[in-house]
């Protein structure tokens, strides 16, 4: 299925960033093929959209994720009790992180550094060059999501941003700019979660055929 076809029928609006939709569905499954992860951060709304994104990819979405065979014998190898309850509960996972839960880090940062570079310095120890590193911003100015995408792509990391207006600063750093159309920030965030959804269908998809 086209998940993000299927997107834009439910949301005409956002025709005018399918193509920047599927460049970013297209990088993310290359990440993961190459064995990468996604890291992911934003602001209030956008921090909990971090989270929801990452929720989305390291457990079952709308697929049934059953895990490899071979994995699921060498669980019951190392404990037979064990290895079969956990071969009921797991689920096939694609690694995603949300840079913004690491409060000692965070608080260390405010305290310490500065509070803007706290999800840069996540980056600049996190990220290798199969990752990809997701900037949420409704603004595009967003500092401390800018100053972590400079890093990442320092880092030799795809960029991608989820943004919205006129796509602001980040929209000359990311390699991939997704630019929902509004200029008010909580109908930014409404078309963001459609967005970040159909892009979490699209992994699944491509990862868990059946």
């Amino acid at each position: 299925m086209d998940h993000i076809k299927e997107l834009i029928e439910r949301y005409p609006a956002l025709s005018v960033c399918e193509k920047d939709i599927r460049a970013a569905s297209e990088a993310l499954i290359a990440s993961y093929e190459k064995g990468g992860k996604l890291l992911v951060a934003g602001n209030g709304g956008s921090a909990a959209d971090s989270d929801h994104i990452c929720g989305e990819l390291l457990k079952s979405f709308v697929k049934i994720r059953k895990p490899s065979n071979d994995f699921l014998a060498k669980l019951k190898e190392i404990d037979a009790d064990t290895g079969a309850y956990l071969s009921d509960k797991l689920q096939g996972s694609l690694p995603a992180i949300a840079l913004t839960n690491q409060s000692a880090l965070m608080t260390a940062s405010l305290n310490d550094v500065d509070g803007n570079v706290m999800f840069a310095q996540q980056v600049n120890g996190y990220g290798k060059p199969e990752d990809i590193f997701l900037g949420i911003t409704t603004s595009g100015n967003s500092a401390d999501v800018i100053y972590a995408t400079v890093v990442a792509k320092a880092r030799g990391l795809k960029t991608i941003a989820l943004t919205g207006k006129s796509g602001g600063k980040i929209k000359s750093l990311a390699d991939i700019t997704i630019i929902v159309p509004s200029n008010e920030t909580f109908m930014i965030q409404e078309y963001h979660l459609p967005v970040y959804h159909a892009l979490c269908l699209e992994i699944e998809e491509h990862f868990w055929k059946e």
